[in-house]
């Protein structure tokens, strides 16, 4: 049985330019428990609130499979393992399991670290106790571990060895550096798996890739051939440098071309909108030409692809792309996308005709508005709406006939925004100013005061993210902007998004959505 860990929130977020608030890491861990993987690593509890606060709000999750992981370090050098804050934080951390990275080459030990060898066998020893006696499971990340055997097999595996002996009961090999070529991989990992065989040594082997070399997600395949039974990965790859395996890519492989059976079908299946999830909330256009997920994997472009295609779905596809819940299209036609609109109506509880000429319709609307910027992956909301004004059923809580936005900087420094709202509601016409510390805030408060008397619900209603991202760098300040606003009621969370070459435009709209859609659950 091979089992999947998952690190995005963590290596992930080691990416360039990439930061995560709470609400993010926890939005991400309840797709990935429905995705069906094993171990979620949160992060690094010692280091920050956020990922410290994570931690505590990860209680509130109701995860079905997953199980939350925490990461740390090895006692620092001259440290006792219980006066080292960081691992104090680690055994008073909720997380059930713990990942322990300490060094596995002896040049980063005397380098690096700068203690003897013997010490480090030491620091890892004590650390693992330390844990496993405050009551965690212990995953070892043996880190260099593949430039470690290449240099020095022996201490490698005795790295292995004390923390197995301290009671890790998984022995992570790790290619920190990414240089690793997939036929090393193989036959390190096999030899260390043997050794340990040897040794009498109940510990698994994982495997964690980098991808500097461009192989992190073959050389996580040839451990898992040579006998390791956990995969630590990323989303997408996301990841420090040029990134970790990809997570999706590993699964797919290991469950459709090797046999693993790792979750089931309809987990499976939801590969392609995960991919998807997850670039939005990382603020990451995603990459078209990722395989498996992106839109492009089963794209054919005219001639004989195309032909081809369309006669024999298989003769340029090496799966059945719905199987990983993405669709073949061929570019500039009119071709698929029906069905995945279906299932995600019902997701969202819309029941859209079965007529083609209604369903295309709605289809044709949709792939133009992304055309424009529109991304529906993390908008679900927006796209719930947009379906129903589709078929003739929009939701109208106001008609706004007007909005006015200015800013205003003060003498103490302060830098406030007025709203001014001017809309009918209820048949009456209502002009509401609401003030704040930006535009959206200000707009915000204005809306809520107009509504307020006929949609009191719109109380429980709160803003808890807000992102914008340029969609043309080319164009400067000019460009298009795509607004992702996240709402919640206090029970569940939705996205909307908006749209336009006006910042302040895209964000109305993207607050439209959310606070109709709103009332909508709210059944105002």
């Amino acid at each position: 049985m091979v089992t999947l860990y998952d690190t995005t929130l963590r290596d992930g977020e080691q990416r360039e330019g990439v930061s995560l608030t709470v609400e993010d890491k926890l939005r991400i861990a309840a797709r990935l428990d429905a995705l069906g993987v094993a171990y979620i690593e949160g992060g690094f509890p010692a280091s920050n609130p956020t990922d410290s606060a994570f931690y505590e709000q990860a209680r509130s999750l109701k995860l079905k499979q997953a199980t939350i992981s925490a990461f740390g370090t090895t006692a620092r050098k001259g440290t006792l393992p219980s006066d080292d804050r960081a691992l104090r934080a680690l055994a008073a951390c909720p997380a059930s399991v713990v990942t322990l990275v300490g060094k596995a080459w002896e040049l980063q030990v005397t380098e690096v670290l700068g203690v003897s060898a013997d010490e480090n066998l030491r620091m890892i020893h004590q650390s693992v106790r330390y844990l496993v006696d405050a009551g965690k499971r212990v995953f070892f990340d043996a880190e260099h571990f593949f430039d470690g055997y290449k240099h020095d097999a022996g201490y490698a595996l005795a790295v292995l060895l004390v923390a197995a002996e301290a009671g890790a009961e998984t022995l992570v090999l790790c290619d920190t550096n990414g240089g690793a070529l997939p036929h090393e991989v193989f036959e390190m990992t096999a030899m260390t798996i043997e050794a340990l065989v040897r040794g009498d040594v109940g510990a698994v082997v994982g495997i964690h890739a980098h991808n500097d070399g461009g192989c992190a997600v073959a050389n996580s395949l040839e451990a898992v051939r040579a006998g390791a039974t956990q995969v630590q990965g990323t989303i997408n790859g996301f990841g420090e440098r040029v990134g970790n395996a990809d997570l999706l890519a590993v699964l797919a492989n290991l469950q459709l071309k090797m046999g693993y059976r790792i979750v089931s079908d309809k987990q499976l299946a939801l590969l392609t909108s995960t991919a998807h999830f997850v670039a939005e909330i990382f603020n990451i256009i995603p990459d078209p030409h990722l395989p498996y997920v992106g839109s492009s994997a089963f794209a054919h472009k005219g001639g004989i692809h195309a032909s081809a295609a369309l006669r024999y779905r298989h003769a340029y596809e090496h799966i059945d792309p719905a199987l990983v819940g993405n669709f073949s299209r061929v570019v500039m036609s009119e071709l698929a996308g029906k069905a995945s609109l279906l299932v995600k109506a019902g997701e969202l509880g819309v029941a859209l005709p079965s007529d083609d000429r209604r369903l295309q319709s709605l289809l044709d609307t949709i792939k133009q508005r992304e055309a424009r910027g529109y991304s529906y992956e993390v908008a679900d909301a927006s796209l719930s709406l947009l379906l129903r004004a589709e078929q003739g059923k929009a939701l109208s809580c106001f008609t706004l006939e007007s909005f006015r936005v200015i800013a205003e900087k003060r003498e103490d420094g302060r830098v406030m925004s007025e709203a001014t709202i001017k809309l009918m509601v209820g048949g009456e016409r209502y002009v509401a100013t609401g003030e704040g510390n930006g535009p959206v805030n200000a707009l915000d408060a204005a809306l809520r005061l107009a509504i307020g008397r006929f949609y009191p619900q719109v109380e429980t209603l709160e803003l808890t993210d807000y992102k914008v991202r340029v969609l043309d760098e080319s164009v400067g300040t000019g460009a298009v902007t795509r607004v992702l606003i996240e709402t919640s009621d206090g029970a569940t969370s939705w996205g909307t998004i908006g749209v336009s070459d006006n910042v302040i435009e895209a964000s109305w709209d993207a607050l439209v959505d959310a606070i109709t859609y709103g009332l909508l659950v709210a059944g105002a």
